[in-house]
Protein backbone atom coordinates (compact mmCIF):
# COMPACT_ATOMS: atom_id res chain seq x y z
CA UNK A 1 0.00 0.00 0.00
CA UNK A 2 2.84 2.43 0.92
CA UNK A 3 4.75 1.53 -2.44
CA UNK A 4 1.70 2.52 -4.42
CA UNK A 5 1.16 5.78 -2.89
CA UNK A 6 4.79 6.71 -3.03
CA UNK A 7 4.79 5.43 -6.89
CA UNK A 8 1.73 7.69 -7.41
CA UNK A 9 3.20 10.77 -5.79
CA UNK A 10 6.43 10.39 -7.45
CA UNK A 11 4.23 10.36 -11.26
CA UNK A 12 2.14 13.15 -10.50
CA UNK A 13 5.47 15.07 -9.82
CA UNK A 14 7.79 14.15 -12.62
CA UNK A 15 5.18 16.40 -15.57
CA UNK A 16 5.68 19.21 -13.21
CA UNK A 17 9.70 18.47 -13.15
CA UNK A 18 9.96 18.06 -16.83
CA UNK A 19 7.87 20.93 -17.62
CA UNK A 20 10.30 23.21 -15.50
CA UNK A 21 12.93 21.86 -17.47
CA UNK A 22 11.14 22.88 -20.67
CA UNK A 23 10.91 26.56 -19.44
CA UNK A 24 12.76 28.81 -21.84
CA UNK A 25 14.60 32.24 -20.13
CA UNK A 26 13.81 35.26 -21.73
CA UNK A 27 17.09 36.55 -23.14
CA UNK A 28 17.69 40.28 -21.92
CA UNK A 29 17.06 42.98 -23.99
CA UNK A 30 20.35 43.93 -25.70
CA UNK A 31 21.69 48.21 -23.95
CA UNK A 32 20.84 50.58 -26.58
CA UNK A 33 23.44 52.49 -27.92
CA UNK A 34 23.42 55.93 -26.10
CA UNK A 35 22.20 58.80 -28.88
CA UNK A 36 23.36 62.19 -29.39
CA UNK A 37 21.44 65.30 -29.89
CA UNK A 38 22.09 69.24 -30.28
CA UNK A 39 20.47 71.22 -27.86
CA UNK A 40 20.20 74.78 -29.95
CA UNK A 41 20.87 78.25 -27.94
CA UNK A 42 18.70 81.35 -29.07
CA UNK A 43 22.28 82.65 -29.67
CA UNK A 44 23.03 79.98 -32.27
CA UNK A 45 25.26 77.63 -30.42
CA UNK A 46 24.73 74.43 -28.99
CA UNK A 47 25.43 71.52 -26.54
CA UNK A 48 25.61 67.96 -27.21
CA UNK A 49 23.53 66.18 -25.25
CA UNK A 50 22.37 62.73 -24.66
CA UNK A 51 18.87 63.61 -23.42
CA UNK A 52 17.00 66.48 -21.94
CA UNK A 53 13.50 67.44 -20.22
CA UNK A 54 11.75 70.72 -19.48
CA UNK A 55 10.03 71.38 -15.95
CA UNK A 56 9.82 74.81 -14.37
CA UNK A 57 11.47 76.73 -17.30
CA UNK A 58 14.35 74.74 -16.49
CA UNK A 59 15.85 72.52 -19.02
CA UNK A 60 17.68 69.43 -17.83
CA UNK A 61 19.94 67.76 -20.03
CA UNK A 62 22.40 65.07 -19.65
CA UNK A 63 25.81 66.23 -21.15
CA UNK A 64 27.60 64.04 -24.38
CA UNK A 65 31.00 66.02 -23.87
CA UNK A 66 31.34 65.72 -19.99
CA UNK A 67 30.22 62.05 -19.46
CA UNK A 68 27.05 62.17 -18.89
CA UNK A 69 27.05 64.64 -16.10
CA UNK A 70 23.51 66.20 -15.57
CA UNK A 71 23.38 69.51 -16.14
CA UNK A 72 20.82 72.63 -16.48
CA UNK A 73 20.10 75.77 -17.91
CA UNK A 74 16.94 78.59 -18.10
CA UNK A 75 14.54 77.77 -21.07
CA UNK A 76 14.45 81.10 -21.98
CA UNK A 77 18.04 80.61 -23.81
CA UNK A 78 17.10 77.32 -25.47
CA UNK A 79 15.44 77.68 -29.19
CA UNK A 80 13.12 74.43 -28.67
CA UNK A 81 11.73 74.76 -32.15
CA UNK A 82 15.69 74.51 -33.81
CA UNK A 83 16.37 71.83 -31.04
CA UNK A 84 13.02 69.97 -32.93
CA UNK A 85 14.22 70.62 -35.91
CA UNK A 86 17.64 69.35 -35.98
CA UNK A 87 16.80 66.16 -33.67
CA UNK A 88 14.02 65.23 -36.42
CA UNK A 89 16.45 66.32 -39.37
CA UNK A 90 19.06 64.06 -38.02
CA UNK A 91 17.03 61.17 -36.60
CA UNK A 92 18.27 57.68 -36.17
CA UNK A 93 16.75 55.01 -38.67
CA UNK A 94 13.94 53.10 -37.18
CA UNK A 95 15.15 49.73 -35.72
CA UNK A 96 15.32 47.25 -38.07
CA UNK A 97 15.96 49.20 -41.03
CA UNK A 98 20.12 48.96 -40.86
CA UNK A 99 21.92 45.89 -39.63
CA UNK A 100 24.77 48.12 -37.94
CA UNK A 101 24.39 50.25 -34.69
CA UNK A 102 23.57 54.11 -34.48
CA UNK A 103 26.15 56.16 -34.90
CA UNK A 104 27.35 59.86 -35.19
CA UNK A 105 26.51 61.89 -37.89
CA UNK A 106 29.74 62.71 -40.41
CA UNK A 107 29.61 66.16 -39.24
CA UNK A 108 29.45 65.62 -35.59
CA UNK A 109 31.99 62.70 -36.73
CA UNK A 110 34.39 65.46 -38.15
CA UNK A 111 33.57 67.97 -35.02
CA UNK A 112 34.51 65.61 -31.97
CA UNK A 113 37.83 64.17 -33.77
CA UNK A 114 38.93 68.42 -34.43
CA UNK A 115 38.29 68.79 -30.77
CA UNK A 116 39.88 66.00 -30.20
CA UNK A 117 43.02 66.39 -32.10
CA UNK A 118 43.07 70.66 -30.12
CA UNK A 119 42.56 69.03 -26.86
CA UNK A 120 44.19 65.73 -26.35
CA UNK A 121 43.82 64.12 -22.95
CA UNK A 122 47.27 63.38 -21.82
CA UNK A 123 46.40 61.93 -18.34
CA UNK A 124 43.14 61.16 -17.15
CA UNK A 125 41.03 64.38 -17.16
CA UNK A 126 43.55 66.02 -18.36
CA UNK A 127 43.83 67.81 -22.27
CA UNK A 128 45.79 70.01 -23.47
CA UNK A 129 44.35 73.73 -23.78
CA UNK A 130 44.36 75.53 -27.22
CA UNK A 131 45.84 78.95 -26.09
CA UNK A 132 49.61 77.54 -24.70
CA UNK A 133 52.46 76.59 -27.23
CA UNK A 134 54.46 74.27 -25.57
CA UNK A 135 53.68 72.86 -22.00
CA UNK A 136 55.19 70.21 -19.58
CA UNK A 137 53.79 67.21 -18.08
CA UNK A 138 54.66 67.46 -14.46
CA UNK A 139 53.29 65.32 -11.05
CA UNK A 140 53.11 67.41 -7.71
CA UNK A 141 51.98 65.35 -4.97
CA UNK A 142 50.66 62.49 -7.34
CA UNK A 143 48.67 64.27 -9.24
CA UNK A 144 49.65 65.21 -12.86
CA UNK A 145 49.45 68.44 -13.70
CA UNK A 146 50.07 70.49 -17.26
CA UNK A 147 52.84 73.70 -16.83
CA UNK A 148 52.98 76.13 -19.81
CA UNK A 149 56.45 77.27 -20.48
CA UNK A 150 57.64 80.74 -21.69
CA UNK A 151 60.50 81.11 -24.27
CA UNK A 152 63.31 83.47 -23.05
CA UNK A 153 66.43 85.04 -25.23
CA UNK A 154 67.43 88.03 -27.04
CA UNK A 155 64.48 90.69 -27.37
CA UNK A 156 61.67 88.86 -27.55
CA UNK A 157 58.51 88.95 -24.93
CA UNK A 158 58.12 86.47 -22.47
CA UNK A 159 55.18 85.02 -23.06
CA UNK A 160 53.57 80.90 -24.45
CA UNK A 161 53.49 82.05 -27.93
CA UNK A 162 56.29 80.06 -30.18
CA UNK A 163 58.23 82.76 -31.28
CA UNK A 164 61.12 81.67 -34.11
CA UNK A 165 64.29 84.15 -33.46
CA UNK A 166 66.81 82.00 -36.06
CA UNK A 167 70.53 81.70 -34.99
CA UNK A 168 73.25 80.32 -37.41
CA UNK A 169 74.94 78.03 -36.14
CA UNK A 170 78.42 76.16 -37.22
CA UNK A 171 77.66 72.76 -36.60
CA UNK A 172 81.62 71.81 -35.90
CA UNK A 173 82.43 74.71 -34.06
CA UNK A 174 83.63 75.04 -30.66
CA UNK A 175 81.33 75.63 -27.78
CA UNK A 176 80.12 79.31 -27.40
CA UNK A 177 77.88 81.06 -25.71
CA UNK A 178 74.44 81.49 -27.89
CA UNK A 179 71.63 82.65 -25.54
CA UNK A 180 72.24 83.91 -21.96
CA UNK A 181 68.63 83.97 -19.73
CA UNK A 182 68.56 86.64 -16.55
CA UNK A 183 68.46 85.02 -13.28
CA UNK A 184 69.97 81.97 -11.64
CA UNK A 185 67.12 80.16 -11.32
CA UNK A 186 63.84 79.38 -14.17
CA UNK A 187 60.08 80.19 -13.10
CA UNK A 188 59.01 76.93 -14.32
CA UNK A 189 60.27 74.25 -11.45
CA UNK A 190 59.60 70.68 -12.92
CA UNK A 191 59.15 67.95 -9.83
CA UNK A 192 59.87 64.44 -11.66
CA UNK A 193 63.07 63.43 -13.35
CA UNK A 194 61.38 62.30 -16.98
CA UNK A 195 58.65 64.86 -17.59
CA UNK A 196 57.17 65.03 -21.17
CA UNK A 197 56.93 67.81 -23.88
CA UNK A 198 54.01 68.85 -26.00
CA UNK A 199 54.91 71.19 -28.87
CA UNK A 200 51.67 72.77 -30.57
CA UNK A 201 52.25 72.37 -34.28
CA UNK A 202 50.20 72.76 -37.43
CA UNK A 203 48.66 74.94 -39.37
CA UNK A 204 47.38 78.91 -37.72
CA UNK A 205 44.23 79.76 -38.29
CA UNK A 206 44.59 81.94 -41.28
CA UNK A 207 46.02 78.83 -43.19
CA UNK A 208 50.02 79.97 -43.20
CA UNK A 209 52.57 77.53 -42.37
CA UNK A 210 53.98 76.82 -39.27
CA UNK A 211 57.67 77.78 -38.33
CA UNK A 212 57.42 80.13 -40.88
CA UNK A 213 58.45 83.69 -40.71
CA UNK A 214 61.02 84.57 -37.76
CA UNK A 215 64.59 86.74 -38.82
CA UNK A 216 67.84 85.21 -39.47
CA UNK A 217 70.69 86.64 -36.55
CA UNK A 218 74.25 85.72 -35.70
CA UNK A 219 75.08 83.40 -33.11
CA UNK A 220 75.86 85.77 -30.86
CA UNK A 221 71.76 86.91 -30.75
CA UNK A 222 71.39 89.87 -32.18
CA UNK A 223 68.17 91.28 -31.33
CA UNK A 224 64.72 91.24 -33.70
CA UNK A 225 61.15 90.32 -32.79
CA UNK A 226 59.75 87.56 -34.56
CA UNK A 227 56.22 87.32 -35.02
CA UNK A 228 53.96 84.40 -32.78
CA UNK A 229 53.68 81.04 -34.21
CA UNK A 230 52.72 77.46 -33.33
CA UNK A 231 56.50 75.08 -34.05
CA UNK A 232 56.86 72.79 -36.69
CA UNK A 233 56.59 69.01 -36.71
CA UNK A 234 60.01 69.00 -38.88
CA UNK A 235 61.76 71.17 -35.77
CA UNK A 236 63.98 68.60 -33.33
CA UNK A 237 63.85 69.67 -29.76
CA UNK A 238 66.60 68.96 -27.62
CA UNK A 239 67.20 69.57 -24.04
CA UNK A 240 70.00 71.90 -22.80
CA UNK A 241 71.72 71.78 -19.04
CA UNK A 242 72.50 75.36 -18.79
CA UNK A 243 75.26 77.24 -17.27
CA UNK A 244 74.55 78.70 -13.90
CA UNK A 245 76.52 81.88 -13.42
CA UNK A 246 76.23 84.96 -11.14
CA UNK A 247 72.61 86.69 -11.84
CA UNK A 248 72.48 84.61 -14.90
CA UNK A 249 71.99 81.11 -17.12
CA UNK A 250 73.89 80.53 -20.24
CA UNK A 251 73.50 78.35 -23.12
CA UNK A 252 75.84 77.43 -25.20
CA UNK A 253 76.39 75.51 -28.76
CA UNK A 254 75.94 72.27 -29.51
CA UNK A 255 77.03 69.72 -32.01
CA UNK A 256 74.40 69.61 -34.23
CA UNK A 257 75.56 66.53 -36.38
CA UNK A 258 75.72 64.84 -33.22
CA UNK A 259 72.28 64.76 -32.49
CA UNK A 260 70.49 60.96 -32.47
CA UNK A 261 73.44 59.60 -32.58
CA UNK A 262 75.32 56.87 -30.09
CA UNK A 263 77.79 59.71 -28.67
CA UNK A 264 76.37 61.63 -26.02
CA UNK A 265 77.23 64.85 -25.42
CA UNK A 266 77.86 66.85 -22.61
CA UNK A 267 74.67 68.65 -20.83
CA UNK A 268 72.57 67.38 -24.15
CA UNK A 269 69.42 65.76 -23.49
CA UNK A 270 68.47 64.24 -26.89
CA UNK A 271 64.58 63.33 -27.35
CA UNK A 272 62.24 61.16 -29.34
CA UNK A 273 58.77 62.90 -30.91
CA UNK A 274 55.94 61.41 -32.05
CA UNK A 275 52.78 63.25 -33.63
CA UNK A 276 49.77 63.07 -32.20
CA UNK A 277 46.85 61.86 -33.80
CA UNK A 278 45.15 65.04 -35.77
CA UNK A 279 48.96 66.45 -36.73
CA UNK A 280 47.95 69.16 -34.02
CA UNK A 281 50.55 68.78 -31.01
CA UNK A 282 53.95 66.79 -31.32
CA UNK A 283 55.08 64.90 -27.77
CA UNK A 284 58.82 64.71 -27.39
CA UNK A 285 60.40 62.74 -24.46
CA UNK A 286 63.17 62.69 -23.06
CA UNK A 287 65.51 59.29 -23.88
CA UNK A 288 67.46 60.00 -20.41
CA UNK A 289 66.58 61.06 -16.91
CA UNK A 290 67.51 64.61 -16.25
CA UNK A 291 69.42 65.54 -13.12
CA UNK A 292 68.35 68.41 -10.45
CA UNK A 293 69.37 71.61 -12.00
CA UNK A 294 68.52 74.28 -14.94
CA UNK A 295 67.47 73.57 -18.43
CA UNK A 296 66.32 74.91 -21.76
CA UNK A 297 64.56 73.48 -24.55
CA UNK A 298 66.20 74.81 -27.87
CA UNK A 299 64.27 74.01 -30.84
CA UNK A 300 66.64 72.84 -33.76
CA UNK A 301 65.35 74.27 -37.27
CA UNK A 302 67.83 72.30 -39.76
CA UNK A 303 71.46 71.21 -39.89
CA UNK A 304 72.80 74.89 -39.21
CA UNK A 305 70.10 76.83 -37.71
CA UNK A 306 68.47 77.03 -34.46
CA UNK A 307 66.12 78.84 -32.68
CA UNK A 308 67.54 81.27 -30.26
CA UNK A 309 64.35 81.87 -28.23
CA UNK A 310 64.29 79.14 -25.59
CA UNK A 311 62.03 77.64 -23.33
CA UNK A 312 63.44 77.51 -19.67
CA UNK A 313 62.75 75.21 -16.83
CA UNK A 314 64.40 73.82 -13.71
CA UNK A 315 64.23 69.86 -12.05
CA UNK A 316 64.00 70.62 -8.35
CA UNK A 317 61.33 67.60 -6.88
CA UNK A 318 60.84 69.67 -3.46
CA UNK A 319 59.92 72.83 -5.16
CA UNK A 320 56.65 74.62 -4.71
CA UNK A 321 53.70 73.69 -7.04
CA UNK A 322 54.07 76.28 -10.39
CA UNK A 323 51.54 78.78 -9.88
CA UNK A 324 50.39 78.49 -13.78
CA UNK A 325 49.78 75.06 -13.03
CA UNK A 326 46.75 73.26 -15.14
CA UNK A 327 44.93 70.48 -13.33
CA UNK A 328 42.97 67.63 -14.45
CA UNK A 329 39.19 68.68 -14.25
CA UNK A 330 36.51 65.88 -13.42
CA UNK A 331 33.53 67.82 -14.65
CA UNK A 332 33.42 71.02 -16.22
CA UNK A 333 30.79 73.43 -15.28
CA UNK A 334 27.95 74.24 -18.02
CA UNK A 335 29.15 76.43 -20.81
CA UNK A 336 27.90 77.90 -23.86
CA UNK A 337 30.19 77.48 -26.69
CA UNK A 338 29.73 79.94 -29.79
CA UNK A 339 29.76 76.66 -32.38
CA UNK A 340 27.46 77.28 -34.90
CA UNK A 341 25.56 74.44 -36.36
Amino acid sequence: MRLAVLLMGLSMAMPLVLGAQRVAIAPQAAEAAPHRTRLILRDGSYQLVTSYTVANGIVHYKSAERGGATEEIPLELVDMAATRKWEKDHAAPVPGEADRPVVLSPELQREEAERAARTPEVAPNLRLPEEDSLLMLDTFQSTPELVPLAQEGSDLNKQTAHNLLRGAVNPLSSSHQLVEIKGERADVQIHVAEPVLYVRVGKDDDGEDIGGGGITVDTHGAGGRATPSTGSEKSTYVILRTDVRQGLRVVTSFRISLLGGTKRQEDVVDTDAVLLPGGRWLKVTPRQPLEFGEYAVMEVLGPKDVNLSVWDFGVHPNAPENADAIHPEEKRPASLERRRP
